[in-house]
């Protein structure tokens, strides 16, 4: 395995430090450097473009960010720069523009946008684009399939489950998972606790949060978890408890 306990350090910002989507827009340049500027962790989505590029963006669709219909995977990564995103300055990054932003000046936690039978070579072609990175940077995804090709890879960034849920069979999924030898957990803090993560974290596995948006849900994840995924407000002006 491979350690993770960095991930624990400072608040991860969901997908940039936006401010909801109002003037500055989720997964763009101006989120993450508003980011870096606070010294916030980064949290940020990957889908892949019909080039085979990786590219920052969380929907499957371009209709809610860009306002216009269609499929990302239907676009070129040069295409898809051209978009505006909330019809603002910001264009959709590629994963190694964001790379040369970011330039290791505060944490990635990636998680990887999977679609069953629609993903060979994206594992690649992230791999490819991280090769060299010095920063510290983890890959997660709720797709089992491609958390087993990351590990098949032999990468030594660490790799992480994205996961929620509260019945039995959600955990047994989530045991099956684990068995790949992964380093970290990324889960829903509605769902806590449960048998699944409190057995994780006793055995070390450093366990993150999803999507904390006020102080009773950060105060949740302290108690039940090691570190938070936030947005919608600052967590410096909340003291910790």
């Amino acid at each position: 395995m491979t350690s993770a306990d960095w991930i624990k350090d400072v608040p991860v910002a969901h997908r940039g430090y936006h401010d909801t989507n109002e003037t500055v827009w989720e997964n763009t340049f101006s989120a993450f450097s508003r980011a870096i500027d606070a010294g916030f962790a980064i949290e940020c989505d990957l889908q892949l473009a019909s080039d085979s590029v990786p590219v920052v963006f969380h929907d499957h669709t371009l209709e809610r960010l860009c306002g216009i219909k269609g499929d990302v995977r239907e676009r070129t990564s040069a295409e898809l720069r051209m978009l505006a995103v909330g019809g603002t300055s910001d264009r959709i990054p590629t994963l190694k523009q964001m790379l040369k932003l970011v330039d290791g000046k505060v944490p990635l936690v990636i998680e990887v946008k999977g679609r069953p039978g629609e993903d060979d070579g994206f594992v690649e072609a992230i791999l490819e684009d991280l090769e060299g990175y010095e920063g510290k940077v983890a890959l997660m995804s709720f797709d089992h399939h491609i958390l087993k090709e990351l590990k098949a890879a032999g990468t030594s960034i660490p790799v992480g489950l994205t996961a929620e849920g509260e019945k039995p069979e959600d955990f047994f999924r989530h045991d099956e998972a684990m068995r790949l030898g992964l380093d970290f957990i990324s889960y829903a803090h509605a769902h806590l606790p449960n048998s699944f993560v409190t057995a994780q974290r006793q055995a070390g596995i450093p366990v993150i949060t999803w999507t904390v948006r006020d102080e009773k849900a950060r105060d949740h994840t302290y108690t039940y978890a090691d570190q938070m995924t936030f947005e919608g407000f600052d967590p410096r002006e909340i003291a910790t408890a």
